[in-house]
C-alpha cells in the first residue's frame, strides 16, 4: 500500500491545478485519472474547440468578407480534418506539458479508475484490471461531469453525437440541429456555419444563451441570424431518432410540433456530475437529489478527509472555477492563509461569433436586490479598434451601485470581450470603482477603451458618444 498526505482523483483543471498547490505546499500527493491528463477541458473540450474556432474565423473570413476587405478567391476550398488536427496537436501539447508539471512537482501519477474502499483508502483498477492500493490523510474528488443524453437519444457517434464525438470527427455534415444553446451549442454553431453547415439551434427556453443576460442573449441571436443560423427559442424537443440515414427531430412550441431533418444532431442540453461508481454512498458522502457532491466554503465534503472540487460539486461548471477551487482546497487542507470563493462574481465566458463575457449580477438582479442601480454602457460601434477590425458588434454594460460605487456585474457581447473581462472582474474583487476605472488611462486605439467609456457612462459623463 502507497502512502500519500493528499490524493487527488481526476486530472482535469480542477484536479491538476489541486494537486500542483498540495505538492508546492509539501504535502506528499497523487493524482488518479481513468482516461488522460488535463481532463476533458484539454482533451475534448475548451482547448481543442478554441483552436477549430479560429480556424472558423478564418474561413468566414475567406468565405464572406472577401468584398469588404479587397480580395477574392477563386477555386476556394476548405479541409475540414486539417482544422481537426491542429486542433489535436494543440491538446496534445498541453496535455504532456500537464504530464510534466506532474514531474516536475514530483506527483505520483496513477492511471485507472478509483473506488473507496475506507474514507482514507482508494483502489486503482487500471485497463488490463490490475489494481493497487493507495492511502491518503485527505482525499479530494474532482471527477468532473459528463454530457446529459435523455433515454432513448441513442448516440451513435455518426448522426447523434454530443462535444465528445462532436469535437473529434474529421468530416462536416451538410446540415445539423444543436440541441441546446448554452456554451458548447453555440461554439459548434458558430464552427459550423463558418464552414457552410447549415446549422438550427433548438432552445427550450425563451432565450439562447439563457444563462446570460436577456440584452446579451438578444444580441447574440440576431448576430446569429445575420450569419444564417436558424435558430428556435420555445422549442422543446419531443424526440430524437434516425430514419434513411438522416436524424429527425420533432420539436414543439405553442402546442404545435414540426419535425426536422439534418445528417447529424448534437445533443448540448447540459452535463451531470461524475459522482457514480465512486463507492461514496458507503462512505456516507452527501449528495444533491442530482448527484453533485456537496462542499462547504473550504471544499470539505461532511466527511472529514474528504473534499471535492470542480464540475461534480455543481457549483458552477467551468473550468477556471474547478481551477480556483483546486487552489482553495489544496491550501485549506495544508492550513495556510487562502480566500472564500463569492461564485456569483466568477467570470463566465462564450467563444461565439461575437464572444459573450460577464459576471455578477444583472440589472434586474441588483435591482430586485434593493440596489440603487447605475449602469454604464458603450457600444462597439464607436470604438475605433473594433472598427478597424471590422468587428463592431456588441456592447460593453456595467452595473453599479450608485451609493458607493461598487461594481455588481459587468455583461458584453462582441470582439475578445472575453480577454477584456478580468480588467472588470479584478476591480469588482478589489473593490475599484467605475470612477477609478473611467480615471485610469487606456491606450489608444484599443477595444480596452470600451471598458474606460462604459466607466464614464456609469458616472454620468459619457465622452464619445
Amino acid at each position: 500500500m502507497a502512502n500519500y498526505d493528499v490524493i487527488v482523483i481526476g486530472a482535469g483543471p480542477a484536479g491538476y491545478v489541486c494537486a500542483i498547490r498540495a505538492a508546492q505546499l509539501g504535502l506528499k500527493t497523487a493524482i488518479i485519472d481513468k482516461q488522460w491528463l488535463g481532463g476533458v477541458c484539454l482533451n475534448i473540450g475548451c482547448i481543442p474547440s478554441k483552436a477549430l474556432l479560429k480556424n472558423a474565423d478564418v474561413i468566414h473570413t475567406l468565405r464572406e468578407r472577401g468584398k469588404e476587405f479587397g480580395f477574392s478567391i477563386e477555386n476556394f476550398k476548405v479541409d475540414y480534418s486539417v482544422a481537426v488536427k491542429r486542433s489535436r496537436k494543440v491538446s496534445s501539447r498541453l496535455t504532456k506539458g500537464v504530464g510534466f508539471l506532474m514531474k516536475k512537482n514530483k506527483i505520483d501519477v496513477f492511471m485507472g479508475s478509483a473506488k473507496f474502499s475506507s474514507k482514507d483508502t482508494i483502489e486503482v483498477t487500471d485497463e488490463d484490471g490490475n489494481s493497487q492500493v493507495l492511502q491518503a490523510k485527505d482525499i479530494i474528488i474532482a471527477t468532473g461531469a459528463s454530457a446529459i443524453v435523455p433515454p432513448g437519444w441513442d448516440v451513435d457517434g455518426k448522426h447523434i453525437l454530443t462535444y465528445n464525438e462532436a469535437i473529434l470527427q474529421e468530416n462536416l455534415p451538410k446540415s445539423v440541429v444543436v440541441i441546446g444553446s448554452g456554451a458548447i451549442g453555440v461554439e459548434f454553431a458558430t464552427i459550423w456555419n463558418s464552414y457552410g453547415v447549415d446549422v438550427t439551434i433548438v432552445e427550450m427556453l425563451p432565450n439562447i444563451v439563457p444563462l446570460e443576460e436577456e440584452e446579451v442573449s438578444l444580441e447574440l441571436a440576431k448576430a446569429f441570424k445575420k450569419l444564417g443560423i436558424n435558430v428556435l427559442t420555445n422549442h422543446r424537443v419531443n424526440s430524437l431518432g434516425v430514419k434513411d440515414d438522416l436524424v429527425e427531430v420533432e420539436v414543439e412550441s405553442g402546442g404545435e410540433s414540426k419535425i426536422i431533418e439534418a445528417e447529424q444532431a448534437l445533443i448540448a442540453i447540459g452535463v451531470k456530475p461524475n459522482s457514480t461508481s465512486l463507492g461514496l454512498e458507503e462512505i456516507g458522502v452527501n449528495l444533491s437529489d442530482k448527484g453533485m457532491i456537496e462542499i462547504d466554503e473550504r471544499m470539505a465534503t461532511n466527511v472529514p478527509g474528504i473534499w471535492a472540487i470542480g464540475d461534480v460539486t455543481g457549483k458552477l461548471m467551468l473550468a477556471h472555477v474547478g481551477s480556483a477551487q483546486g487552489i482553495v482546497c489544496a491550501e485549506n487542507i495544508a492550513g495556510v492563509d487562502t480566500i472564500t470563493l463569492d461564485y456569483e462574481m466568477m467570470p463566465k465566458v462564450t467563444f461565439s461569433h461575437p464572444q459573450v463575457a460577464s459576471f455578477g449580477m444583472s440589472e434586474a438582479a441588483a435591482e430586485e436586490r434593493g440596489y440603487d442601480v447605475k449602469v454604464g454602457r458603450y457600444p462597439f460601434q464607436a470604438n475605433g479598434k473594433a472598427l478597424g477590425l471590422g468587428e463592431s458588434a456588441g456592447w460593453v454594460k456595467i452595473i453599479t451601485d450608485a451609493k458607493y460605487g461598487e461594481i455588481l456585474g459587468a455583461h458584453m457581447i462582441g470582439p475578445e470581450v472575453t480577454e477584456l473581462l478580468p480588467e472588470l472582474t479584478l476591480a469588482q474583487m478589489m473593490e475599484i470603482t467605475t470612477a477609478e476605472i473611467a480615471q485610469n488611462v487606456h491606450a489608444h486605439p484599443t477595444l480596452s477603451e470600451v471598458l474606460m467609456e462604459a466607466a464614464h457612462g456609469a458616472e454620468g459623463h459619457s465622452i464619445n458618444i
